[in-house]
C-alpha cells in the first residue's frame, strides 16, 4: 500500500511565451488610424517621459545618450527586485496576460510564429534569479541592446520629417469622408416647428413622432398615445393628419397599404388606377397578376402596367434614409495613388502624434544625484515602456506597408479597371509572400481602409475566396455574385431564370458552381425567388 506524500518532480515542458511588449505589439497592429491616435494620446498622459514632437526646438534625449546611464544603473544594481524589473520586460508567462497568440515579433522583425519563439526560449538557458549577493551571475539581458536606435530615431522620429512621396503626391481632401446625419425625428420636428397649428395639436404630434420606428411607421395605437401622453383622442387623430402631411410622404402610416396610399395622395393620384390597385388589389399586385387586376378594374392592361411602374417607384420604408446607421467617420489608413505606370503607397500619418523622449528625466537615472532606488526604477521602467511603444508603432507601419505592397502587386488590374478585374486573394498567400503568420495579416487589415483610384475600400475587401473559373483559372466570389445579379437584371420577367438555369449558364462560361451555391448567393444579395420575380400575363 502506497502512502500519499509530497514529492519533487522535474519535467520539461514547452509552452508559448508572450512578453508584455509583444502583447502591446499585437494590440497596436490591429488598431486603425483613429484608434492609434487615441492610444498615443493616452500613453502621453500616462507616461511622463513621452511627449509629442513639435517643430519648436525643445530638450530631447536620444537612446544613445540614455543607454550609458541605464547600463551603469544595471551594473550597480545587486537587488533582485531590480533584476526582476528588467526580466519582466523580457519574459512573462502567457497565461497571466492573454490566450495564445500565433504571431510575435523579436528584434523588429516581422512577427514569426510564436511556436518558433517558444522553441528558441527553451533552447537557450535562462539566467536564474540570484538571492545571494555574494554569488556572481551573468548580467540580465538588456532590452535596449535589441533595438537599433540610430536608424530608428534618425529616420522616423525627427520633428517635421516627411517622406518624399508625401511631399510630391497630393492626397484626397478630408472633406470627402465627412457626413452630417439628420435623424427622422429631427427632420419631422423641424417641419412641425413652422406649421401653423395649435399648441395642443403640436404636443400630440410630438408624441406621435416619438413613437415612429426607423422605417417611419407608427408602432403605437392612437388610444395608447392619448393615454400615455395625456392628450385628447380627437387631438391625437388630428395630429396624425398633420404628421401625414410632413416630408417624407408616407411617414406615420400604420401599415404598408396606408404608406403607399399616402405617397400616391401626395402626388395628386387619389382615385386613380394606382390608388385603386393599392386600395383593393395589393395581394394581386404582389403576385404580379396584372391581367386579373385589369379585369377587376375594367381597365386596359396598358393602364395597369403604367400604374404598376408608378407604384414600383414608391418607397415602402420612407423613414429609413433618416434612420439608418449613424454617421461613421472613415479616415483611410493608406493612400494608393497612381504616378505614371507605377502605384505609390503612403501611410496616412497626418494628425498622428510623433513621439520623442523627454530629457528632463534623464538626470533621475544618475545615482550621484541622490535619487532613491524607487525613483530610478520608475524612470527606467518609463523609458523602457516609451521606447517599446515607439518601436511597436514603427513595426505596425512597416507591416501594413508590406501587406499593401503585396495587395498592389496582385490587384493591379483592379486598380486600373475596377471591380470586374478583382482577383481572388487569400490571407494565407499574402502572409507567405510577406513572411509573416496569417493572423498577422488578418490584424494588419482589420478595420483599416485604403484610398485607391477606384474609391475607398476596406483592406479586408480585397481578400475573397475563389471558385474554379474558365481555363482552369479562378474567379472571386464578389465577381461571381455580380455575374449572377447581371443575369437576373437582364432576364425576361415573364420567364425569369431559375437557379438551375443560372447554374447552367455559368457552367457554359467555365465556372463550376452548384445550384445550391447560386441560390445562396442570390439570397445573400436579397434577390427574390423565380416565383416572386415572375410577371404573369
Amino acid at each position: 500500500m502506497s502512502l500519499l506524500s509530497p514529492r519533487l518532480q522535474l519535467k520539461v515542458a514547452q509552452k508559448q511565451i508572450l512578453t508584455p511588449g509583444l502583447v502591446q505589439m499585437v494590440t497596436v497592429l490591429q488598431l486603425n488610424r483613429l484608434e492609434l491616435k487615441e492610444m498615443i494620446t493616452q500613453e502621453i498622459v500616462k507616461n511622463p517621459v513621452l511627449e509629442e514632437s513639435t517643430e519648436e526646438p525643445g530638450e530631447e534625449v536620444t537612446p544613445e545618450e540614455l543607454m550609458p546611464l541605464l547600463e551603469a544603473e544595471q551594473e550597480h544594481n545587486s537587488d533582485p527586485a531590480d533584476r526582476q524589473l528588467l526580466e519582466a520586460s523580457v519574459l512573462n508567462d502567457a497565461n497571466s496576460l492573454m490566450g495564445s497568440v500565433g504571431d510575435v515579433a523579436i528584434n523588429g522583425n516581422l512577427f514569426p510564429d510564436a511556436e518558433e519563439t517558444a522553441g528558441a526560449a527553451l533552447s537557450e538557458p535562462e539566467n536564474p534569479t540570484v538571492t545571494d549577493p555574494a554569488l556572481e551571475t551573468p548580467a540580465a539581458t538588456d532590452p535596449f541592446d535589441e533595438i537599433d536606435f540610430g536608424s530608428f530615431f534618425d529616420d522616423y522620429l525627427d520633428p517635421g520629417y516627411r517622406t518624399p512621396a508625401s511631399e510630391s503626391v497630393e492626397k484626397p481632401s478630408f472633406e470627402t469622408f465627412l457626413s452630417a446625419p439628420v435623424t427622422l425625428g429631427d427632420h419631422l420636428r423641424s417641419q412641425l416647428s413652422v406649421s401653423v397649428i395649435s399648441e395642443t395639436i403640436r404636443n400630440a404630434a410630438e408624441s406621435i413622432i416619438g413613437n415612429l420606428d426607423e422605417d417611419g411607421y407608427l408602432t403605437a395605437g392612437l388610444e395608447e398615445i392619448s393615454q400615455v401622453g395625456e392628450h385628447k383622442l380627437a387631438d391625437v387623430e388630428q395630429a396624425l393628419h398633420v404628421v401625414h402631411s410632413l416630408d417624407p410622404a408616407g411617414v406615420g402610416a400604420r401599415n404598408l397599404r396606408e404608406c403607399l396610399l399616402l405617397q400616391i395622395e401626395s402626388i395628386n393620384g387619389k382615385g386613380g388606377v394606382a390608388w385603386l390597385i393599392v386600395s383593393n388589389h395589393l395581394r394581386l399586385l404582389e403576385t404580379r397578376q396584372y391581367k386579373e387586376i385589369a379585369r377587376l378594374l375594367g381597365r386596359p392592361l396598358e393602364h395597369v402596367e403604367i400604374a404598376v411602374k408608378m407604384i414600383q417607384h414608391l418607397n415602402p420604408r420612407p423613414g429609413l434614409r433618416y434612420s439608418g446607421a449613424g454617421a461613421r467617420v472613415v479616415e483611410p489608413d493608406v493612400f494608393i495613388t497612381k504616378d505614371g505606370d507605377d502605384y505609390i503607397i503612403q501611410m496616412n500619418d497626418e494628425d498622428v502624434p510623433q513621439l520623442r523622449l523627454n530629457a528632463q528625466y534623464r538626470k533621475m537615472l544618475d545615482r550621484d544625484n541622490g535619487q532613491t532606488k524607487e525613483v530610478r526604477d520608475y524612470v527606467r521602467e518609463r523609458y523602457t515602456s516609451a521606447i517599446q511603444l515607439m518601436k511597436n508603432i514603427e513595426q505596425r507601419k512597416q507591416t501594413i506597408m508590406k501587406v499593401c505592397q503585396a495587395i498592389v502587386r496582385r490587384q493591379v488590374d483592379f486598380l486600373s479597371f475596377g471591380l470586374d478585374s478583382l482577383k481572388p486573394m487569400m490571407i494565407k498567400e499574402v502572409a507567405e509572400e510577406v513572411g509573416v503568420h496569417p493572423s498577422t495579416v488578418s490584424r494588419a487589415v482589420a478595420s483599416k481602409y485604403v484610398h485607391t483610384p477606384q474609391g475607398v475600400y476596406e483592406l479586408r475587401y480585397f481578400f475573397s475566396e475563389a471558385v474554379q473559373g474558365p481555363s482552369g483559372g479562378s474567379t472571386p466570389l464578389l465577381t461571381l455574385k455580380r455575374m449572377v445579379k447581371k443575369m437576373i437584371d437582364e432576364e425576361d420577367r415573364t420567364k425569369p431564370l431559375t437557379d438551375d438555369h443560372i447554374t447552367s449558364m455559368l457552367q457554359t462560361q467555365g465556372i463550376n458552381v452548384t445550384r445550391r451555391t447560386v441560390a445562396k448567393y442570390r439570397e445573400d444579395m436579397k434577390i427574390p425567388s423565380t416565383h416572386q420575380r415572375r410577371i404573369r400575363n
